[in-house]
C-alpha cells in the first residue's frame, strides 16, 4: 500500500509547469539561493524578500542542487512534507488505537482533497502542516506514554523541535497554534497536567536553539528585517486588511466541506463520544484533536487576511478523529456515507459535459476541455472504487472499504491534477520563454513593464528589471532603488538607447507604447501579456 501510495504521490510532480504567483515565487527564491550561495538573505528576482521564513527556500535549494533544476525539484519539499504528514498520522493512529486504525487514518488523510491538492503545488502550507502535525502527534503520543517518563519526555522534546520547524516554515503561526491549543485544551479539561508536562526549560532551549539562529543572522545582515517580518507580515496581516485578502466569516466553510471529501459526511460524528468513552484513555486524545481543529478553523476565520490553504493544518487532525470514530461505527452505517462523495463526483461528471459554457477570453474552451475530460475519467474511477467499497462493507470488511474509497479518490484527484497544465499555461511563462530565450544574447537586458510573471525568472534563468511595478517588491525596491525603473517614460528612454533588449509588458501599456511609436517587435501575445524585442 505504501509503495503504491508513494508512486501515486510523487510520479506526476514534474509533469506540470510552475504557475504564478506562489509556485514561481518560491521556486525562484530557492533557485537564487542555490546559485548565489547566500543561505541567509532571501531574494526574489534579485531584490530583498522578507515576507516568509527560510525553511522552504533551504529545502528547495537543496533539491535543485541534488536533482537539478526542474518542476519536480521545485515541488519536492511540499510533496515530501505531505507524504511525511500521512506517515505520521498513520503511525500515531496505530500507536493510539491499534494497527487497523493506523492504516485507516493514513488512508483517510492521503485521500482528503485539500491534503492532496496542497501537497502537489509549491506553497508553504504543506511544510507548515507537516511540522504542526508532528508537534500535535508528538504530544498525543506523549500523553499516551504516562507510564514511562523518559519516553514521554522525548516525545515532548520532538514537539518543541517540530514547533521550531513550523516557525522556520511560516513564522509565528508555528508556535501560536500549538500554544493556543495547549492552553484551551487545559481549560476544557479543567486540568493543567498537559501544560505542566511540557518540560518548559529544556523544551524552550531546544526551540530557541533551532529557531533563532537564522532570525538573528538575517537581522544582523538586514536591519530592516525584524520590523518588516514581525510587524508588517504578522500583526498587520492578521489584524488588518492591508494585504487585501479579506473574506466573509464563512469563508472557510465550503473549503472545509469540499477539502475533506470523500469523508465530509463524517464531520457530524467526529467529536462524539462512543461506547464507554467516558472511561477510555483516548478521551484525552479526542479533546486535543477537537480543540486543534476548532482553533485552527476559528483562528484563520478571524484573520483579516485569508487564503484557501491556511486551514490545511486541521485536516491531519480530522483524519485522526475519523479513524478514531470508525472503531465504533457499524459497516451498514458507513455504506450510506459513500453516497455524498459519489454524488459529488457524479455532479462533477455532469458539469464537465457542459464545460464549454464556462469558456471566456481569459479561459478558452481548448483549455477547459482536458480538465473536463479528466473530471469524467476521475468520476468513473471513483464511482467504481466506491462500488467496491460498498461491496466490502456488506461483507463487514471496513478497512478494505476505506482503502478502496481512499485510493479511488486519490487516483481520481490525481488524474484531474495532471490535466491542470493546460489551464496552468495561462499563468506560466512556459508558453513563450523558449522563443524569448532563443532571441537573447548574453547580457541582453530583460524588462518587466507594469506587469510581472512570477515564473519568468525561473524559466528564463535570469532576473528581470522591474518597471513601474511594486506590489510585494516594495521593500526590496526601497532598499535597492538602483535595481528597478520607476516610470514607463524612464523605461522608454532606456529602451531606445539599447541595441537589443526584451520586455514582458502589460497589454494596455504595450498598446500605449505602440501608439507612441516605440520600436518593438512582438514575439508572443495573449489576453494578459505581450512579449517584445528591440532589435
Amino acid at each position: 500500500m505504501l509503495v503504491a501510495l508513494a508512486v501515486l504521490w510523487f510520479a506526476g510532480l514534474g509533469s506540470r509547469s510552475l504557475i504564478s504567483p506562489d509556485e514561481g515565487r518560491y521556486a525562484s527564491i530557492a533557485l537564487e539561493m542555490a546559485r548565489s550561495g547566500d543561505w541567509i538573505t532571501p531574494r526574489l528576482n534579485g531584490l530583498l524578500y522578507f515576507e516568509k521564513p527560510v525553511m522552504q527556500y533551504w529545502l528547495g535549494a537543496l533539491a535543485f542542487l541534488s536533482f537539478g533544476v526542474s518542476e519536480f525539484s521545485a515541488r519536492l519539499w511540499p510533496a515530501l512534507s505531505g507524504f511525511l504528514t500521512l506517515l505520521m498520522v498513520g503511525f500515531t493512529g496505530a500507536r493510539l488505537w491499534g494497527r487497523e486504525s493506523g492504516i485507516r487514518a493514513l488512508a483517510i488523510a492521503a485521500s482528503m482533497t485539500w491534503v492532496v491538492g496542497n501537497s502537489h503545488f509549491l506553497t508553504l502550507d504543506a511544510g507548515l502542516t507537516f511540522f504542526l502535525t508532528l508537534a500535535l502527534c508528538a504530544v498525543l503520543l506523549a500523553e499516551g506514554a504516562t507510564s514511562d517518563p523518559t519516553v514521554r519526555r522525548r516525545w515532548i522534546w520532538l514537539a518543541w523541535a517540530a514547533m521550531a520547524g513550523a516557525v522556520l516554515s511560516k513564522g509565528l503561526v508555528g508556535v501560536v497554534i500549538p500554544a493556543g491549543v495547549l492552553f484551551l485544551t487545559s481549560l476544557w479539561r479543567r486540568d493543567a497536567t498537559l501544560v505542566r508536562g511540557m518540560h518548559w526549560v529544556s523544551g524552550l532551549l531546544i526551540f530557541f536553539a533551532l529557531a533563532t539562529p537564522w532570525f538573528v543572522m538575517v537581522s544582523m545582515r538586514n536591519p530592516i528585517f525584524a520590523q518588516f517580518f514581525f510587524v508588517h507580515e504578522h500583526f498587520a496581516r492578521y489584524l488588518t486588511t492591508v494585504h487585501q485578502r479579506q473574506g466573509a466569516w464563512w469563508y472557510y466553510v465550503p473549503l472545509l466541506l469540499g477539502g475533506m471529501l470523500p469523508w465530509t459526511s463524517a464531520l457530524p460524528w467526529l467529536a462524539q463520544r462512543s461506547g464507554a468513552d467516558s472511561e477510555r484513555a483516548d478521551d484525552r486524545s479526542r479533546d486535543l484533536l477537537v480543540v486543534w481543529c476548532a482553533f485552527v478553523f476559528l483562528f484563520f476565520s478571524a484573520s483579516g487576511s485569508k487564503l484557501p490553504s491556511y486551514i490545511l493544518p486541521m485536516f491531519p487532525a480530522l483524519a485522526l478523529l475519523a479513524a478514531r470514530a470508525l472503531r465504533d461505527v457499524q459497516p451498514s452505517t458507513l455504506r450510506w456515507h459513500l453516497l455524498l462523495p459519489t454524488l459529488a463526483w457524479v455532479a462533477a461528471f455532469v458539469i464537465s459535459t457542459k464545460a464549454s459554457r464556462l469558456a471566456s477570453p481569459a479561459t478558452p474552451a481548448e483549455v477547459l476541455a482536458p480538465m473536463a475530460e479528466a473530471v469524467r475519467v476521475g468520476a468513473v474511477i471513483f464511482v467504481a472504487c466506491a462500488g467496491l467499497g460498498w461491496f466490502s462493507l456488506s461483507r463487514q470488511k471496513v478497512t478494505t472499504a476505506i482503502l478502496s474509497v481512499a485510493f479511488g479518490h486519490l487516483i481520481a484527484t490525481t488524474v484531474v491534477l495532471q490535466s491542470h497544465d493546460a489551464y496552468g499555461q495561462l499563468k506560466s511563462a512556459t508558453p513563450f520563454v523558449s522563443a524569448l530565450r532563443s532571441e537573447l544574447r548574453p547580457g541582453t537586458p530583460v524588462f518587466s513593464v507594469a506587469a510581472y510573471d512570477q515564473t519568468l525568472p525561473f524559466y528564463l534563468g535570469r532576473d528581470v528589471t522591474l518597471v513601474a511595478y511594486m506590489d510585494e517588491f516594495a521593500l526590496g525596491e526601497v532598499q535597492e532603488p538602483d535595481k528597478w525603473i520607476k516610470t514607463v517614460d524612464e523605461f522608454v528612454t532606456r529602451w531606445q538607447s539599447l541595441p537589443q533588449a526584451a520586455a514582458y509588458i502589460n497589454p494596455a501599456i504595450w498598446t500605449e507604447l505602440h501608439q507612441r511609436g516605440v520600436p518593438m517587435r512582438v514575439i508572443y501575445q495573449d489576453w494578459r501579456r505581450v512579449v517584445v524585442m528591440r532589435k
